[in-house]
């Protein structure tokens, strides 16, 4: 016997369990589907038809959590829960979201299509109590009713149907048991579309984090391997050149001095490298990171930074790279005589605004300076605004997530 064919007839207790101890709650589910689209339909033509339904369905979406916990506790199908509902400010907004999630329509789905499923996944359960019957049905029947009791065809019949019932019947509570996995999988878990960003971001956040390790593994090589061995030459032309005396050639003098110079040029140049890679003064944190920033720019800046942790590796770069970028479009365009640069955290994000009293006129329309920031922040899921009339003053707001 092949090993599909053998898994057929295979039946692990969970799954016999599943269909006993799982139709009260089928039955629970299902009655409240129906009373949730009868009272919905009833009262579409009210006032009150509309909010009414909208609870009912986040009453469905909760409902569908003991459902998935049943699942993967009696049928070893892990269902991943949904992500949260969208709760938008304002009533009316809120019945808007509640109506159109589709996690709350496809759970009360589930919940209509459990009711008869769990009513014949406990037919099936049962079914070797009919078999039994159908065994002995020659001798039930002679035992109930008095006289003569001739031999017939049903008398055949009857036990070898409950034979082939018999033998049926594991292949039968594997399939019930089956439906209920199915059923689960595409109801009660993520839509495909949210499954698929949640797999797209799963997979963003581990390249960026790939790609931070990356650079940050790259610039310590950088400095610690090519960077001293060209400083190592540095010093050596440099010794070179003490030696020399003044009956030597001085072309050779000439050449010691270009090498010197291409040297130090070509060390200037791997700093700069290096520090765009990874900035190095992330080492602790934006709180420590930001001063030295500041300290940089052309005009004073006022620094407000309120960060009770720190956020990804990925985010905090990304505001980094937002604060340096706009300090230094303050020092060469804005004309500005101060600045204030603060970073607050609320709600899971995270909030850089940068103030200047400068002419404005700044925009990240494409063609402009701050497109690619942001370009950048939206690659993190941060979102950029600016508000720079002619005449100033530029108020340019950064948000970001905390975490990705």
């Amino acid at each position: 016997m092949s090993e599909r064919v053998r898994r057929w007839w295979a039946v692990r207790p969970g799954e016999v369990g599943f269909l006993v101890v799982g139709l009260p709650a089928a039955v629970l589910g299902g009655a409240y589907a129906l009373a949730a689209l009868y009272a919905g339909v009833l009262l579409s033509l009210t006032v009150v038809g509309l909010p009414v339904t909208a609870l009912a369905l986040a009453g469905a979406r909760q409902l569908g959590a003991p459902q998935r916990w049943l699942t993967g506790r009696m049928l070893g199908e892990n269902v991943p829960a949904p992500g949260p509902a969208a709760r938008p400010d304002g009533a009316v907004a809120r019945i808007g979201a509640a109506l159109a999630d589709t996690v709350a329509w496809r759970t009360l789905g589930y919940l209509l299509l459990r009711l008869p499923l769990g009513v014949l996944g406990l037919a099936v359960v049962l079914l070797p109590l009919g078999c039994g019957w159908l065994l002995g049905f020659p001798l039930w029947l002679r035992l109930l009713e008095d006289g003569p009791h001739p031999a017939t065809l049903l008398d055949v019949a009857a036990p070898l149907l409950g034979l082939v019932l018999l033998a049926l019947t594991p292949p039968l509570l594997r399939l019930a048991a089956d439906a209920n996995r199915y059923l689960a999988r595409h109801l009660l878990g993520p839509a495909r579309t949210q499954q698929r960003v949640e797999d797209l971001e799963a997979a963003r956040h581990t390249l960026l984090t790939t790609g931070a390790e990356r650079l940050r593994r790259l610039e310590r090589d950088l400095h610690d391997g090519t960077q001293a061995r060209l400083v190592a030459l540095a010093i050596t032309l440099s010794l070179a050149d003490d030696t020399l005396t003044d009956h030597t050639d001085p072309r050779l003098r000439t050449l010691l001095g270009r090498a010197r110079t291409q040297t130090d040029d070509t060390i200037a140049e791997l700093r700069t490298l290096t520090q765009g890679l990874r900035p190095t003064g992330l080492d602790g944190g934006l709180a420590e990171a930001l001063p030295a920033l500041a300290a940089g720019c052309a005009v004073p800046v006022t620094l407000g930074v309120d960060l009770p942790e720190r956020p990804d590796e990925a985010v905090e770069q990304a505001l980094w790279y937002c604060a340096a970028e706009l300090l230094t479009n303050i020092s060469k365009h804005s004309a500005a005589s101060a600045a204030r640069l603060t970073v607050t955290t609320g709600a899971a994000r995270i909030r850089l605004t940068v103030h200047d009293d400068g002419r404005g006129g700044a925009s990240a329309a494409p063609g402009h300076g701050l497109h690619g920031l942001a370009e950048r922040l939206a690659a993190v899921d941060g979102t950029l605004r600016i508000s720079s009339p002619p005449g100033g003053p530029t108020v340019v707001t950064a948000e970001l997530p905390c975490r990705l």
